[in-house]
């Protein structure tokens, strides 16, 4: 029986890594969970949770899969980056931070075009980890699509993304008010786990009690909250291609890299009619979503956490061991053991 540890840093990371637990399972092998501080502990009943260095050196992990920006370098196994979400280049800088390299994974799971090849360059260019095309674990659940619930009018979902600078949360809550009392919609709000603003969640919280047609919920739970409304509003989040994906359009205010796939606007009072526009679903703008969400993600055959443990395997058997050490930050590593230390200490 093969091992699998899965890293939790964030709320994301279960709709993510829950398709790989099931093809885990679906083998004959066994998954565990380590959750970090900065995450609620969401684990179900039948799910297995370890909580210190010296359990997880036990249960000897083949892997540790992680869809965030880092993992413990000290921890047994290949390190596996699954990501949170698809290259959506949210600055204005020409590499997002999709590519950033940090030195602590021995594999990434590409997704498609978007990605696929520039993590090719690196991985030819840097040497010390491999790429293996997948596609994204987290829309194993997507496919294949299933008919919306019945519902009586529109719903709309906000889902703004937390990058200072061009988040639309802080301007978006009396707009959203505006639009509670004036159209017949109702409207589900979601926040990203790393938009923790307390102030803010206030607002959109005495948002949700003063309007009845007004859902907010501090999570996303992905497909299942998609296949609830019809139109997504946001800004420059990567969640807008998982939302695309569903056949559904999206409305963007200030989009930092905007296209056909979406209906953009500039000013607040421009939103409302956008909204308007994309529940009739425009012909030419369904076709450019089709386009642009299959430039992102190659695979709709829900088999893409099948195709993660495949590479794991591969790479075990062909490249363990074999390739350049990955480079050493002696300081990032103090760093990161510091904080494993520290946290611990503080949940005893």
């Amino acid at each position: 029986m093969k091992h699998y540890l899965l890293f939790v840093s964030h709320t994301y990371a279960y709709s993510i890594l829950r398709p790989i637990q099931r093809a885990i399972r679906q083998r004959g092998d066994e998954a565990a969970w380590f959750i970090e501080s900065t995450s609620p502990d969401l684990l179900q009943a039948d799910e297995k949770r370890l909580r210190t260095l010296r359990e997880v050196k036990a249960f000897a992990p083949i892997a540790v899969i992680a869809p965030g920006n880092w993992v413990y370098p000290f921890f047994p196994g290949v390190k596996v980056e699954v990501f949170h979400g698809y290259p959506m280049r949210k600055r204005i800088e020409p590499i997002d931070d999709h590519f950033t390299l940090r030195g602590w994974w021995d594999i990434y799971c590409t997704q498609g075009l978007s990605s696929t090849p520039y993590f090719n360059e690196l991985s030819l260019k840097n040497g010390y980890f491999k790429i293996y095309e997948t596609g994204w674990s987290k829309v194993d659940d997507f496919f294949p699509l299933q008919p919306d619930p019945k519902r009586a009018r529109p719903c709309i979902l906000y889902a703004p993304t937390f990058s200072k600078g061009i988040s639309s949360a802080w301007m978006m809550a009396p707009v959203i008010a505006r639009l509670a009392e004036t159209k017949n919609w109702d409207w589900i709000i979601t926040f990203h786990p790393k938009l923790d603003e307390p102030a803010l969640l206030r607002q959109y919280e005495q948002l949700a009690a003063e309007h009845p047609n007004v859902d907010f919920r501090r999570i996303n739970e992905g497909i299942r909250t998609f296949r609830e409304t019809d139109v997504l509003l946001c800004d420059s989040s990567s969640l807008i291609v998982e939302y695309l994906m569903t056949n559904k359009p999206a409305v963007t205010y200030r989009n930092t890299h905007p296209g056909p796939f979406l209906i953009d606007v500039q000013e607040a009072h421009e939103i409302g009619p956008a909204i308007e526009q994309a529940l009739t679903h425009p012909d030419s703008l369904m076709q450019a979503i089709n386009d642009y969400t299959a430039f992102h993600e190659a695979h709709r055959d829900g088999r893409n956490s099948e195709r993660v443990l495949d590479a794991i395997d591969d790479f075990i058997a062909r490249y363990q061991g074999k390739l350049p050490r990955k480079p050493f930050y002696p300081i990032r590593q103090i760093k990161m053991l510091y904080y494993y230390l520290r946290t611990r200490i503080l949940s005893t």
